[in-house]
């Protein structure tokens, strides 16, 4: 069974896998209001007076298989009371357990729905607070939508913008890579997802990188990752449009994900200085850090400074880390604690101001999470217009696609174009 499965899987290229979900139909091939675009790639002094800045959340968690409850409170992550960003990307790891029927069957998405159920609540609980319990434009009045949704086995990623910045998201599009069992299945691998706000494109990289505390095991994650950076392609959208076709050719670039990378350092070390919280001397033996800085395939990326103790590995429901008190089998697995989770970047334009991790209990990961401020070049034209899009008038133009109410997302298939 297992051979003609494998067969199948490689041979056979799985239907959907560049569509993905979202609250409306993305039909922006063609520019807003019939204006001119200039090429994405120009003369940037060209723009200079014409940038304006976006926040921008990120996340990352390995969530161990273990699906959410209804009550799961996603507040401490999103820190919706403290902090209001223009745009929220969450990536996930292992949202569905990496057994043999998830890799090889076919993909089951009711999971990554009900995490999408609780991202729209959490950004959305004021907002609807506010509002009447009319079903009927409920999801229209909400503050954010999400833009894309897409998963591939365990590896998931979410995006949701304000309401307002929506007309002017153009050409997302969606790439998923594995690089797992046989070098080609997702139980590894990376969902990258791309978009152009105003003049500036943006491509985040959700990934989960080969695990493995030997020494050694940090070249398969680095080979991950070359794998990730040359297979990875997007539509280039046709010959009037210079858009970018890779990941390292887009404006802003953020890597996400569980990237497994470990301490190399003895588990006695690391677990002493573990206890003494003595974060510098770790960080002095974290493969990820000696990657960015001496390697090969992260040379020139950008990581903000680790002040939080390491995400990686804890008894689930609990703040004790996995072996630290050898009561288990002898031969099991003690796994020192490490930086897994993590969020690199790459490029000029954005700048992190926030670094940091969440204490949700779920899983044996807990979350990391960072905030940017993004630039992002404007078009004079779009600018002097972009009240059109804040006004009543914007909220009552009907979508002309006649998408079924019966269900709230639906899949893109295919760009369509449109003109108000």
């Amino acid at each position: 069974m297992w051979p003609t499965l494998v067969v199948n899987k490689i041979l056979k290229k799985r239907l959907g896998s560049t569509n993905f979900i979202a609250d409306y139909h993305h039909a922006y091939d063609q520019p807003l209001l019939s204006i001119h675009e200039e090429p994405l790639h120009h003369n940037p002094n060209n723009n200079i007076n014409n940038n304006t800045k976006y926040k921008v959340f990120v996340s990352t968690w390995n969530v161990g298989g273990v699906a959410p409850e209804d009550d799961l409170n996603m507040e401490d992550l999103l820190e919706t009371c403290n902090n209001s960003c223009d745009i929220y990307v969450l990536g996930f790891q292992e949202i569905v357990p990496l057994k043999a029927s998830n890799v090889l069957g076919s993909e089951n998405n009711q999971v990554s729905t009900k995490w999408n159920s609780l991202i729209r609540e959490a950004l959305n609980k004021k907002k609807e607070n506010d509002d009447d319990d009319d079903d009927e434009g409920k999801k229209g009045s909400q503050e954010f939508q999400c833009i894309i949704s897409k998963q591939m086995v365990g590896v998931f990623i979410s995006v949701w913008t304000r309401k307002d910045l929506r007309p002017f998201i153009q050409h997302p599009s969606v790439s998923c890579i594995g690089c797992g069992i046989m070098g080609c299945l997702g139980n590894k691998g990376s969902v990258s997802v791309r978009f152009r706000l105003h003049e500036t494109s943006f491509c985040f990289v959700c990934s989960h990188l080969a695990s493995g505390g030997r020494e050694g095991d940090e070249k398969h994650r680095n080979s991950n990752v070359a794998e990730i950076f040359s297979r990875t392609s997007f539509p280039s959208k046709g010959p009037l449009l210079d858009l970018p076709r890779k990941i390292l050719d887009h404006d802003h670039v953020v890597l996400l994900g569980d990237l497994n990378y470990r301490i190399s350092l003895p588990e006695e070390s690391t677990r002493l200085l573990v206890e003494k919280e003595d974060w510098n001397s770790l960080l002095q033996n974290d493969q990820l850090i000696m990657e960015l800085e001496n390697g090969n395939m992260l040379r020139g990326w950008h990581e903000g400074l680790i002040k939080f103790a390491p995400t990686y590995k804890y008894f689930p429901n609990s703040d004790m880390y996995y072996g630290c008190c050898y009561h288990g089998k002898k031969a099991e697995k003690k796994r020192s604690p490490a930086w897994c989770d993590r969020i690199v970047w790459y490029g000029n334009g954005l700048k992190q101001v926030v670094y940091n991790r969440s204490e949700s209990k779920l899983s044996d990961h807990r979350p990391v999470k960072a905030i940017f401020i993004a630039q992002v070049r404007v078009s004079p034209e779009l600018r002097n217009l972009q009240t059109l899009f804040l006004s009543e008038r914007f909220e009552h133009l009907k979508t002309p696609f006649g998408v079924s109410t019966a269900n709230d997302d639906f899949i893109c298939k295919k760009q369509l174009s449109f003109r108000l």
